[in-house]
This record gives structure tokens, sequence and C-alpha cells, in this order.
């Protein structure tokens, strides 16, 4: 299974590092890498028969709506089945490497690895992003020009959707640390890794990121107040935040807010995205069943614009809103059905964890979707490929169960 877990992050280091695999050569990478995946999953399966197969709590909703999806395509209930086909095959792709991660990923080992791939992952991306922003010469990865425009930060054209990947890695390494599940000789190290994703989603000035880790803050003491967990190990995650705070000033914030605000007339308008929420609302309410068609909005849109700017609309700003408008009330409640699994389940995980280390993982699991699901209200990340993939690995560590290692003891934190 070694080769599995590394295969999946691989693909998921890909497509972060290829501007969040929104380009179709990403994607099809993507995509082609889940099913290459599953195919040797499955020939290694058949040889060892013996393996059991683990069916992820957050699997059957996420099932349900790529069946959804297949219906409005092959009976053409879709105002472009050529869109909704597009959208079903990443779809599947998700649904095969959540599914293949299962597999992967079972005992605390394993998770635990995954835990400092992420925080590891996170630092160097978030390095990266600073040293791009503060070098900055118009292109990315200082070579690549941005046809479409856009206020980029680290491998991302918008500065919003780095932010979403910061959202979901930044409790990797802050929950441990809050919990006091760190060792001490490593104290400072995950510090460090801590406080540059942290620094990075700052210096990004995205307000729909900052206020996302504000509530991912706030949903993490209220638990840790449930819990009775809070304590001194609290304050390493307030001096975690103060470095952060420190290392933004000293790179001079006021300079970059004003690069931000020269840049500001690309961003779209709080009255446009006002105008769009009203559009895709009208959408829902004339395809209430099963709405437009996955991926269709760009091309439904124009009829219910109120704000014509010149323009092209391809998202809404609110995930939730163009969910409704392109499935409709069916793809709303599986929807909600995969948010109800992911709380509920991901709560009883962590009032009831099979390990100390593992209530800390599924902690961290649950407050960065949490912190993703607020940002989703202002934005649409869950359209970034690999911001969305990521999300879904988080789901799956939220809610799963995780095995106790047989090879070693999983008392304490032996990696972050």
């Amino acid at each position: 299974m070694r080769f599995l877990r590394t295969a999946v992050c691989v693909l998921l280091v890909f497509g972060v590092l290829a501007h969040g695999g929104v380009e179709d050569w990403a994607r099809a990478v993507l995509e082609t890498g889940a099913g290459l995946l599953l195919l040797i999953w499955a020939a290694r399966a058949y040889f060892h028969r013996e393996e059991s197969v683990v069916l992820p709590a957050v699997l059957p909703p996420f099932l349900a709506l790529a069946a959804l999806v297949g219906v409005q395509w092959i009976f053409r209930l879709s105002a472009s089945p050529f869109s909704t086909r597009i959208e079903l095959q990443l779809l599947f792709a998700d649904v095969i490497l959540i599914f293949l991660a299962a597999q992967a990923f079972r005992t605390i080992e394993d998770w635990r690895g995954f835990a400092w791939f992420v925080i590891i992952f996170a630092f160097l991306v978030s390095g990266f992003g600073i040293l791009q922003h503060l070098t900055f010469n118009g292109k990315l990865y200082w070579f690549r020009e941005m046809r479409y425009g856009g206020i980029p930060f680290g491998p991302y054209v918008s500065r919003n959707h780095f932010a979403g990947f910061a959202e979901l890695v930044i409790p990797m390494s802050l929950v441990p640390l809050v919990l006091g599940k760190v060792r001490r000789e490593r104290l400072v190290i995950v510090g460090i890794l801590a406080v540059i994703p942290l620094a990075a989603l700052f210096l990004s000035a995205s307000r729909g990121g900052i206020v996302s880790v504000l509530a991912e803050l706030v949903l993490l003491a209220i638990l840790l107040v449930i819990r009775r967990s809070a304590g001194k190990h609290a304050l390493v995650g307030a001096a975690v935040l103060g470095i952060a705070f420190l290392l933004v000033s000293w790179l001079g914030v006021r300079e970059i807010l004003a690069r931000f605000a020269a840049l500001q007339t690309l961003e779209v308008s709080e009255s446009k995205r006002a105008s769009m929420r009203l559009g895709t609302w009208r959408i829902f309410e004339d395809h209430p069943v099963v709405g437009t068609g996955l991926g269709t909005l760009e091309i439904v849109y124009p009829p219910y614009e109120t704000q014509y700017d010149g323009k092209v609309v391809n998202h809404t700003h609110n995930d939730y809103l163009e969910a409704l408008a392109e499935t409709g009330i069916l793809g709303g409640l599986f929807c909600l059905w995969f948010l109800g699994v992911l709380f509920f389940t991901s709560l009883v995980r962590i009032q009831s964890p099979s390990s100390a280390f593992a209530g800390v993982l599924h902690l961290a699991g649950l407050t960065g979707c949490s912190g993703f699901l607020v940002h989703s209200l202002v934005d649409f990340n869950l359209h970034i490929p690999a911001n969305a993939l990521l999300f879904f690995f988080l789901a799956l560590l939220a809610t799963v169960e995780i095995q106790p290692s047989p090879a070693r003891p999983v008392a304490g934190m032996a990696a972050p």
C-alpha cells in the first residue's frame, strides 16, 4: 500500500502546483492518474484477497451525487451535456481517489505520515508563495504569462484560491500544537511549519480566507472547551498566531496591501457578487428538481444577468447556490447528506477516538473542512480541483475509523 499512498499524494501535489488543476491538461492528468491507480489497486486486490475493502462514510453521498450528474448527462437533462460530462469525469476521479485513499491510509501510522506530508507541503507552497509575491514580476513561477489576469499567490492565479488551500492545511499543524500532542524536541520545528502558512494567508489579504481561519479558531476553541482540553497548550497556538502577525509586519504589510489595492479592479465587486447570487437563485427557481446540469452555469447565466459588465460569469462565488442551480433540490439533499455525515461522524470520532492521536487527526480534518465550507459562502474553491480533492481527503480523515498500528505504540505524538 505504500506505493498507493505515495501515488495519491503525488497527484495531490501535482494538482496544487499545476495552478490548482484548473486547466484542461491538468484535469486530464488527475483523471488519468486516478483511473490508472484504480486498475493497479484492483489487480493487487485480486492477488491479495485476504485484504478487506474499506467503504468510508463520506462515499455514499458522494456516489449519489455522481449518479445524479450521470442521469443529467445520459438523459440530456443538462443544458450542456458536454459540460456536464466534463464535470462528471472529474467527479468520478475524486470518488476514485477518496476510495483509494481509504484503502491506502488505514492505521495511525499511515495517517501520521499523511499529516507530516500535508504540513511539510503546506510549508513549502506557502514559502514559495511569499517569495514569489515579494519578487513578483507579473508572471506565475516568474515565467508564465497570465492571459486572463488575476491576483496570484503561490501557484494559484487567485489569492482567494490560495487562501482556500491554506485554510485546509493550517489545522494539520495548529491542532496538534494547541492540544499539546507535539514532542518537546519537535515543538520548534512544528511551530515554524505552522507559522509560514499562517503568514502566507495573511499576506494574501484574502478577506474570505482570513474570516474562514478565524472561524476555524472559534470552532477549535468551542470543541476544546466542550472536551475540557483547553489549558497551557492553547498558549502555544496563540504564540504561533502572534509570530505569524509579527512576520507579516516585518515583511511590510502596508506595501503589500497597497499593491493589492492597485490590483483591486481585477476582482469582482460586491455589487456584482450580489447580482450573481440573485441570478443564480433565479436559475434554481426555474430548474428546482435536478437543476440545469453540473458545469452549466456559464452557459445558463447570461439571460439572468442583472449587472452586465462585459465579463463572463463562470462561477457564482457561492458554492452552495451554484450547486442548487446546477443540481437542484436532489443535488442539494445529497450535499446536505454529505455535510451531515462529515459533522456527525467526525464529532463521534473525536469524542471516542481509537487513540489519543487519532482524535487529534479527526479534529484537524474537521477544523480544516469547516473553515473551507465557510469560505465557500463567498467563493468557489470547490471548483478548484486540487482544493476540492484536498477537502475530500480531510473529510475522509475526519470521519474514517483509524486503526491502531501493531508495529509501534501510538501514545503521544511521534510525528507532529
